[in-house]
């Protein structure tokens, strides 16, 4: 069996993590964190005071997860997070999953974690314009990317469905999740769409 390097990636809230660790216990793969791995390997430039969040050295990260995969051997790698798209290198990637998850219910849950204000709102816009979609599917293509919607579903359904997909058992699809639509629809878009 060929080596998988699978992608986990989204808006955060939209349940990556959990689904990634979930996933990297079902495969028994090598499960890396960007967020973790760029703090402990220091791989930032600094912090961005506006938004509160960490600057990635994008070179530095790309070069130690080609280091990372290349010392896996045959083990599937599984990396989450919301730029993997943009940091993992090219030829090494099988599969990204891009998760995606209503607006109303991602609101929920981002504020539950203490999201507010131009973070919020910054976050809700990136879901809603499909902004980890297009980084995808601009860095490897659409034969490699899957679009999976995870509203109501919880990270075990996520990484059985994942699982499936890998499989070959389910399709893989990209384009079928409309937020922007949905929420037009429902007379909400500019309740959430506030950037």
């Amino acid at each position: 069996m060929p080596k998988n390097v699978i992608l986990i990636t989204g808006t955060p809230c939209t349940g990556k993590t959990t689904t990634a660790q979930r996933l990297a216990i079902k495969l028994d793969a090598e499960y890396v964190n960007l967020t973790e791995l760029a703090t402990k390997e220091k791989l930032t430039l600094g912090e961005d005071k506006q938004r509160k969040t960490t600057i990635i050295d994008e070179d530095k990260t790309k070069k130690k997860l080609r280091e990372i995969i290349q010392q896996t051997g045959e083990k599937t790698v599984i990396i989450d997070g919301h730029y993997a798209a943009a940091v993992t290198p090219k030829p090494f990637v099988t599969k990204i999953f891009v998760l995606r998850r209503d607006p109303v219910e991602l609101r929920s849950l981002m504020e539950k974690k203490g999201f507010a204000g131009q973070k919020l709102w910054e976050n809700l816009a990136s879901e809603i314009l499909d902004v980890c979609l297009v980084d995808a599917l601009n860095a490897h293509g659409s034969e490699k990317v899957c679009e999976l919607d995870v509203t109501g579903k919880t990270a075990e359904e996520t990484a059985n469905e994942i699982i499936d997909i890998l499989n070959g058992r389910k399709k893989c699809y990209v384009g079928t999740v409309d937020w922007l639509g949905k929420l037009e629809k429902e007379g909400l878009l500019q309740e959430y769409l506030k950037i």
